[in-house]
């Protein structure tokens, strides 16, 4: 769907707002591959155009996106995104609009390749710097590190939870310039948001307000230590509360930024789609009338859809996809008449580059790069994939849970499990040997290991939590070490799936009431990724390995015994019953 509004299209507009407000669908002339404009050729319509991305999660560079247009031509893989990418399509729109207002929906860090993730993503906040982003809602990564780490990605400076890489690409970091907005994350104290929940912007003449959220449910996906003193509401509520005082301030037009998705069988790029699902659709429904535009992610998917009258958009994930948003707004009422929507695949070359952006990511590139390549060892295939198969076990997991299993050795630890959230890429080769740089993008955050102590009957209980109120549709199920083994039956109830008498360890039943020494990461040992039973061992130790640190490991040892680690396949270890 084109933006543009040429000037005799704005006088066909204004014409027909005089008459009714749904006469101008019709009547407008049909949509040009020109750019947007600046405003409309009227005195009382001005428009506003917003840029808009979400779930960027530190993709400084271009990276494989699946192309399937609602224009046709069939799916098709090409590299997109990439800040140098991103930063010349932005220079070229802004030449049409100084005024544009670029903003996000969250998680533009967190769960990022290992040239964002090896310095704390300092160089990710320093490229949306750069891109002239205003403002973002927080989304759930944000909170990777917790409350104190995302305050100094805000506000800057080197004190931090990630000591070992805050301040390591610069000797000094000066924070975010954009705003991050947490209008539904309440400081359990003051009972206030614990960042701005609103942001203000004014684009020819006009006050926009954004208002951002993230997903109510965050606390399941974030370590429960870095989050502690904080409370997650309801989206539309926090939303709606911002209207009154917003008014106050003379803002009629608001926009919701809301790190919460959906997904429909529709194409990305499919104008005003119809079938979307999914729990952002709740949110919108709850929204005061007055909230006519939802900017979404979380879900990584792209959609321009319709829902209650609503436009409701996400562009995919990692800066593949930009969304365009013009709003047309008569300004004698200080309302929003008219909101048109498209999206724009970042296909580098498209425009003419941005010399500062451009330099920006070789430098990145460049201070990365020594590392990133030092091998790490041989595998036995080609890449080890995190595809899971129907039993919901993947190759790629029973891989990094033997390495956990390695690491708990020295610990007396008998099972190692690993959730599929933490593993973010597939772990690929070149010619076989796996560098560093291919390892940490399998594993980013730099989780501990914690072990700890389960009865048998806790460890069934665990299991059976993977699939507590349909989680595992999004999570999966754990992945488990070499010789824990178990039969589930998709059959069977809720709280009552893992066959009886088929859970075993070395060959052997689990005994209900032993003790077993178990690893997991720090973000599972508190319960995170629903799974409270973790929270419940006993006996528990912090070890201070990393994740990656085991994985590159367990990797070198086994090739060093001459048994490379890796398998095509998943191990069958655990069966789905039909």
């Amino acid at each position: 769907m084109n933006l543009s509004l040429r000037p005799v299209a704005a006088i066909v507009l204004a014409a027909c707002l005089a008459a009714s407000l749904s006469a101008c669908s019709t009547r407008l002339p049909a949509p040009s591959a020109a750019p947007v404009s600046a405003s409309v050729a009227t005195s009382n319509l001005v428009q506003i155009e917003l840029v808009t991305l979400n779930d960027f999660h530190g993709n400084l560079e271009p990276s494989k996106y699946v192309w399937d247009s609602v224009k046709g031509g069939g799916p098709r893989t090409i590299e997109a995104g990439g800040i140098d990418t991103i930063g010349a399509a932005l220079q070229a729109w802004r030449r049409d609009d100084p005024q544009l207002l670029l903003v996000g929906a969250g998680d533009l860090v967190g769960a990022s390749p290992a040239i964002s993730s090896m310095w704390a993503d300092e160089p990710t906040i320093g490229a949306m710097n750069l891109l002239g982003l205003r403002a973002s809602s927080v989304g759930n990564h944000e909170f990777d590190a917790g409350r104190v780490e995302l305050l100094r990605q805000q506000m800057g400076g080197c004190k931090s939870p990630r000591a070992d890489k805050a301040c390591k690409y610069a000797p000094d970091f000066g924070g975010a310039k954009f705003s991050y907005l947490a209008a539904n994350v309440i400081d359990t104290a003051t009972r206030k948001p614990v960042l701005p929940a609103y942001k203000i912007e004014t684009a020819h003449g006009v006050k926009v307000a954004f208002i951002g959220t993230v997903l109510k449910s965050t606390a399941e996906a974030a370590l429960a230590s870095g989050i502690a003193g904080l409370e997650f509401i309801d989206e539309a509520d926090a939303i709606n509360r911002q209207l009154p005082e917003l008014r106050q301030q003379g803002v009629g037009v608001f926009v919701a930024l809301v790190h919460q998705g959906g997904s429909t069988v529709e194409k990305f790029d499919q104008p005003d789609c119809s079938k979307l699902t999914g729990p952002v659709v709740d949110i919108v429904k709850r929204l005061d009338p007055a909230v006519r535009l939802v900017v979404s992610g979380h879900s990584h998917k792209g959609y321009l859809c319709q829902v209650d009258g609503r436009t409701v958009t996400q562009s995919d994930m990692g800066g593949h996809v930009l969304g365009r948003i013009a709003l047309t707004v008569e300004t004698q009422t200080n309302t929003l008449k008219d909101i048109r929507a498209r999206q724009e695949v970042m296909v580098p070359g498209k425009w003419p580059k941005d010399p500062q952006l451009a330099a920006y990511l070789e430098t990145a590139r460049e201070r990365s790069a020594a590392l990133l390549a030092q091998p790490v060892a041989r595998l036995a295939v080609p890449s080890v994939v995190r595809k899971r198969a129907d039993s919901g076990e993947s190759a790629l997991g029973d891989l990094v849970a033997d390495s956990v299993l390695q690491a708990g050795r020295p610990f007396g630890v008998q099972i190692g499990f690993m959730n599929n959230g933490g593993m973010r890429q597939d772990l690929d080769t070149d010619n076989g040997r796996a560098s560093v740089g291919q390892t940490r993008m399998v594993l980013p955050f730099g989780n501990t290991l914690v072990v700890m102590n389960l009865k048998g009957w806790q460890i069934l209980d665990l299991l059976e939590q993977q699939w507590s109120g349909g989680r595992e549709d999004i999570r999966g199920l754990l992945q488990v070490s070499e010789g824990f083994t178990y039969q589930w039956d998709a059959r069977r109830g809720d709280g009552s799936k893992v066959v009886p008498g088929s859970a075993r360890l070395n060959g052997k039943p689990l005994d209900r009431e032993a003790s077993y020494r178990v690893m997991v990461n720090n973000f599972l040992a508190e319960g995170g990724d629903g799974f409270p039973m973790f929270a419940n061992g006993r006996n528990r130790t912090d070890t201070g390995i990393r994740d990656i640190d085991a994985l590159n490991d367990y990797l070198v040892k086994r090739e060093q015994a001459g048994k490379p680690a890796g398998a095509a396949q998943p191990q069958q270890r655990y069966q789905r019953l039909q």
